[in-house]
């Protein structure tokens, strides 16, 4: 089994060719094993050079409520009255530890795209 590390573009579009080969390769077999190795450097390659970012938490809260069919007046329950759900819809007020936890609760929404700060999304780079 010749298998070496990713290093370029081209290396991990060969193993992804190659891996689309072998998707049907038993367990416990050669080709299966191979497969495996293959995923396995696939999947550290793309944490490397293509990282998921998390959603900005109203984004997050946007994204569930369209998914979900909700109205504003559905997160009440979760956020407070209605100018408050407005607020939190229009960056005007920051989400509380209480919000982001009836919204985890009740959306499922995970914890950790609730939480990240407007300090911590990206910023749109200058043209």
């Amino acid at each position: 089994m010749d298998i070496r590390p990713l290093k370029t573009e081209a290396d991990y579009q060969a193993a992804l060719r190659e891996i689309e080969t072998l998707m049907h390769a038993a367990a416990d077999t050669p080709e299966g094993d191979r497969l495996d190795v293959l995923a396995t450097l696939v999947e550290a390659y793309e944490s490397r050079h293509y990282p998921l970012d998390l959603p900005d938490p109203v984004e997050a809260i946007k994204f569930a409520m369209e998914q979900k069919g909700l109205s504003v007046k559905d997160l009440e329950p979760m956020i407070g009255r209605t100018n408050r759900v407005y607020e939190i819809l229009n960056h005007k007020r920051p989400l509380t530890l209480k919000m982001i936890w009836r919204l985890h609760k009740g959306l499922g929404i995970p914890a950790e795209s609730l939480i990240r700060q407007e300090e911590d999304r990206p910023t749109p780079q200058a043209a």
